[in-house]
């Protein structure tokens, strides 16, 4: 049910965020629709203002045309004024008269003013016409660097929009997959809901009738003992030196019951930290410094080391809380003076909590060693920081922790040490101590993920360590559900810690082991009595078949509200089991193909040695001769040692030897100096060995994890190639177009072009026709006038 839980709220996440996402596609479309508005607008504007520089291209021309009509006319008017001036000079002689030259000054003056008039208007035509071209040359060129701007603004919005489409493509077949998932999953879980809650119903009948049968024997058994027992002693404790109490089968199917869910608590917790402390070392070998680039520092090469050796802490905790946990059975009697597991525990526990003090100075380094780095910031300085001030507070409620459990372990130890009084104080105070470190390591994910967060701004990123920093983060968030699970799991079954089930009657003294023995013989001889008994009426049901019916049914009662819950722990057990049973078979394989290549090794040496003493008894200058190499490498170490004791240790085992040259012959000393260099020699490439297989486990780690980044890089890959193609496509459609366009455009030019000289070549003509006509016709007239 927490699965199905999960999924919907994940389910209705995503729901929520397609909508957003649906909203965000909406408002590109309608700011793609306003570009492609606008760049038509921008269109129709640019083909105005194209029209418009024809229109004052045509009126240059007609002005140019006008110009030169001008000039002719000029021409022809400064020859009429030639003439006329020869006209006058002539009449003058002829004439004395003073009217014709009046006449020819007040003419040539009146040409001469219109002269200069068309000519100042000339130049004024001229000087707009200019500034007319270059204000519209500067218009074209903004509108078209404005409309090539909005052409890639729509090319970037339609391909965030193609993106978008995609994504919310696959989204929406994931969420519908999902869906299914879901649907199919509620289906199985409707039809097991219904079968308990059909086996409920048989089991609460099954109740009612035991119950009816039961307090009729209650009944009856009570008017028996009332009629033929009539003493009873238990009222009186001085008249009863061992005051047994009752067998409490109530109170130990809840103990087996709060041990199982404490035991998968306690699993989720061992995982959590088991993969907290690998995905540090991991991390250790990442940053500040990598690893594959170049060494790291002493202090985080120990810290990595110790890091490694987790896993031998924390598996014996899940170990001995599970001997702890098949040690509570139906049939025996739980307390703390009869929980001996509980010390095992314990002591687990303390060691671990060891392990955290001896990682504590060396975690704390390497957070300053992060900040002493060149690219770290002062908001990475604070975050390393106030990480430290958590480490160290969820190391110090870890020892508190230890502290109280070791407490609670010393009645199973040490009778009368620890009153029955102060355990409920103690278990009181042990619940507020998991409440305090489960808000501790709240308060440490949520200051590493704001680390991370930070990391992820800096330029030298790299995504080995984004994905470890991401496998740690989940790893804390899977410790602070742990924590807070056990957390809130202690503070529910409080009431059933601080209870006493176990007390003699009239008595506050705990339970003793004599006591509890006395309890199970009693036991056994009421139940073995009971078996005995012949039932005279045949529709009664044997005792140990009421006792197996009484055990289903309570257990199934019990566990109706939380089938789902198991169901789905187990099949999260069978995952991580399968998971450990790879990895275990692989650590085999590992171990087999060392253990292979030692036991080769040592017979390769056996075989030296040997050879190296038989050598020595039958040709004691060829041995010689053959290890004068081992002999002087070793000379300076064997009169180091004369007098003290070599200890070599390795794989195969451990050799003590304590040589005296001076006490021994030439052949004992030689035999020893081979034998202390051999053994050396086997320590040293054990060492290396070991070196090398760490560093085979680190690189098959990073090759797993490079192998998924490979793959999530060919999926993008793929993803990224799509998108190409899609634009090539669109690039190729647009350049078609854009060619078409400007094709078409071309030709409309060429022909109004065409259009434009033909028709000023026919203005031309018919004004110079004019003209001509014009100019006869003043060319007549003044012929008339001269007659």
């Amino acid at each position: 049910m927490a699965n199905v839980t999960d999924l919907q709220t994940k389910y209705s996440k995503l729901a929520q965020e397609y909508s957003k996402l649906r909203a965000q596609n909406q408002v590109l479309k309608k700011a793609v629709v306003d570009e492609q508005a606008n760049s038509v607008s921008l269109k129709e504007q640019l083909k105005q203002r194209d029209q418009s520089l024809r229109k004052q291209e045509q009126e240059m021309d007609s002005l140019s045309f006008r110009n030169q009509q001008l000039a002719r006319r000029v021409e022809l008017l400064q020859e009429e004024l030639a003439l006329c001036e020869a006209k006058g000079k002539k009449g003058k002689l002829q004439n004395k008269g003073d009217s014709p030259s009046q006449r020819a000054r007040e003419t040539k003056n009146v040409f001469d003013e219109d002269l200069q008039k068309k000519i100042q208007e000339n130049e004024r035509l001229h000087i707009q016409f200019y500034e007319a071209g270059e204000l519209h040359r500067q218009q074209e060129a903004e509108l078209r660097a404005r409309l090539r701007e909005l052409e890639n603004q729509s090319e970037q919005h339609q391909a965030v929009i193609s993106g978008l489409n995609a994504k919310y493509t696959d989204t929406i077949e994931r969420l519908q997959s999902d869906k299914a998932r879901l649907e199919v999953k509620t289906q199985t879980l409707e039809r097991e809901a219904k079968e308990c809650r059909m086996r409920t119903e048989e089991c609460q009948q099954q109740l009612r009738r035991c119950q009816a049968e039961l307090s009729r024997q209650v009944k009856q058994s009570s008017s028996v003992i009332q009629e033929k027992v009539p003493f009873n002693d238990t009222q009186f404790i001085d008249y009863n030196s061992l005051n047994v109490p009752p067998h409490n089968r109530r109170h130990q199917l809840k103990a087996r019951d709060v041990a199982g869910q404490a035991l998968s608590f306690i699993q989720d917790l061992v995982a959590a930290l088991l993969n907290f402390h690998s995905y540090t070392e991991q991390r250790v070998h990442i940053y500040p410094r990598d690893s594959s680039i170049e060494p790291i520092s002493a202090l985080n090469q120990k810290f990595s080391q110790y890091l490694h050796e987790n896993a031998a802490y924390v598996r014996p905790l899940e170990e001995s809380f599970l001997q702890l946990h098949q040690s509570i059975t139906e049939d025996t009697v739980t307390v703390l003076e009869t929980v001996v597991k509980l010390k095992s525990f314990a002591d687990h526990f303390s060691s671990y909590v060891q392990f955290l003090k001896k990682i504590l100075p060396y975690q704390l380094k390497s957070l300053e060693e992060e900040c002493e780095t060149p690219l770290c910031t002062a908001a990475l300085t604070a975050k390393n920081q106030e990480l430290q001030s958590d480490v160290k507070k969820v190391t110090s409620l870890f020892e508190k922790l230890q502290n109280f459990i070791n407490i609670l372990a010393l009645p199973s130890v040490c009778q009368d040490v620890v009153p029955q009084s102060s355990t409920s104080t103690v278990f009181t105070q042990l619940a507020g101590c998991l409440h305090s470190l489960d808000d501790a390591v709240k308060e440490m994910s949520k200051h590493y993920n704001q680390k991370a967060v930070l990391e992820q701004e800096l330029p030298t990123v790299t995504q080995k360590l984004l994905t470890t920093s991401e496998c740690l983060l989940a790893s804390l968030g899977s410790l602070s559900s742990s924590t807070g699970k056990i957390a809130t799991f202690f503070s529910n079954n409080l009431d059933f810690f601080t209870s006493a089930a176990y007390s003699p009657k009239g008595s506050t003294v705990a339970l003793s082991p004599l006591q509890a023995e006395s309890m199970l013989a009693n036991k056994k001889k009421a139940s073995a009595y009971i078996h005995t008994i012949k039932k005279p009426r045949p529709q009664s049901v044997p005792y140990s078949e009421a006792l197996s019916n009484r055990r289903i049914l309570t257990s199934s009662t019990e566990s109706r509200e939380g089938l789902t819950q198991q169901v789905q722990q187990s099949l999260e057990k069978i995952a991580r089991l399968e998971q450990e049973k790879e990895h275990w078979l692989l650590e085999a394989q590992l171990g087999k193909v060392r253990l292979e290549k030692e036991n080769q090794r040592i017979a390769d040496l056996e075989a030296q040695l040997a050879a190296a003493l038989g050598g020595s008894s039958a040709a004691p200058s060829a041995a010689a001769g053959t290890l004068t190499q081992s002999h002087e490498e070793t000379e300076a170490e064997s009169r180091a040692a004369e007098k003290e004791s070599t200890l070599c240790t390795s794989l195969v085992g451990m050799l003590c030897t304590t040589p005296s040259v001076e006490h021994l012959g030439d052949e004992e000393s030689r035999e020893q100096l081979i034998k202390t260099h051999y053994m050396a020699r086997v320590g040293e490439l054990t060492t290396q060995l070991q070196i090398s297989d760490s560093k085979a486990v680190h690189f098959h780690s990073e090759c797993r994890a490079l192998a998924k980044r490979l793959a999530i890089a060919e999926k993008s890959r793929e993803s990224l190639s799509e998108d190409v193609k899609l634009a090539n496509q669109n690039v190729t459609r647009l350049q078609d177009e854009l060619a078409t366009t400007k094709r078409s455009y071309e030709d409309q030019l060429s022909m109004m072009s065409d259009h434009l000289c033909s028709m000023n070549e026919t203005l031309t003509k018919q004004r110079e026709e004019i003209d001509t006509l014009k100019l006869g016709s003043k060319g007549n007239a003044k012929k008339n006038k001269g007659r």
